[in-house]
């Protein structure tokens, strides 16, 4: 019993501190923010890939759910996708995206690499003259995306966005990857949960109405 508490504990702080601190955090702040000992953590886990692969994993899943609820019980495409992303804001999930999957692309050069940062943000080296782009998912290696249980993600958000698109809901230009990245970063970790929820919905209606087609 205490062996499947700790775990528990483990779980539940691991989701929290790579939430706030991206999957760079170290484990010795997993295991202070379970109150465990750092061996604690690493009898279950024998190395930071594997809780990192854990957390990924399983929040991949909850957002799966989350898209497929979604496309199941709203009619209207717009009111699925914002359902989706409403629900996915408020949960937290998408700060704990496998890290591959949102990678920002400058041109053919990419520099300040911190593969374990959720979202990649990169920067242009200067006189590169490089176009900022989102990374789609197709481009990641199937090994990557298939290791985190990517592909039923992808697969049902991209219904998500095509019937929007279809609807001319939904602009034109926008992918799978650019929703991606809206969950990834519109809910901020705060240190109080108040203004985080507040900053979260304002983020997130802004967000919106940048996402929405507007008539020519």
């Amino acid at each position: 019993m205490d062996a499947q508490r700790n775990l528990e504990h483990v779980l539940r702080a691991a989701r929290e501190v790579f939430g706030e601190l991206g999957y760079g955090a170290p484990m010795e702040d997993v295991a202070r923010r379970a109150r465990v000992g750092v061996g604690t953590v690493y009898r279950r886990f024998p190395s930071k890939d594997v809780l990192v692969r854990r957390i990924a994993e399983e929040e991949t899943a909850r957002l799966t759910d989350q898209a497929r609820t979604a496309l199941g019980q709203e009619e209207e495409p717009w009111s699925a996708l914002s359902r989706f992303l409403r629900t996915s804001v408020e949960s937290g999930a998408g700060r704990l995206l496998p890290p591959r999957m949102l990678r920002v692309e400058v041109g053919t050069a990419l520099t300040g690499q911190d593969p374990a940062r959720v979202p990649q943000q990169r920067q242009a080296e200067p006189g590169t003259g490089g176009e900022l782009r989102l990374v789609e998912p197709r481009e990641v290696p199937d090994a990557e995306q298939d290791s985190a249980g990517t592909g039923a993600l992808l697969d049902v958000v991209g219904r998500l966005v095509e019937r929007a698109r279809e609807a001319g809901e939904l602009r034109s230009d926008v992918t799978v990857a650019d929703v991606l990245l809206v969950i990834a970063t519109a809910a901020p970790a705060l240190p109080d949960t108040a203004q985080q929820a507040a900053a979260s919905e304002r983020l997130l209606e802004i967000l919106l109405e940048g996402l929405r087609s507007r008539p020519a």
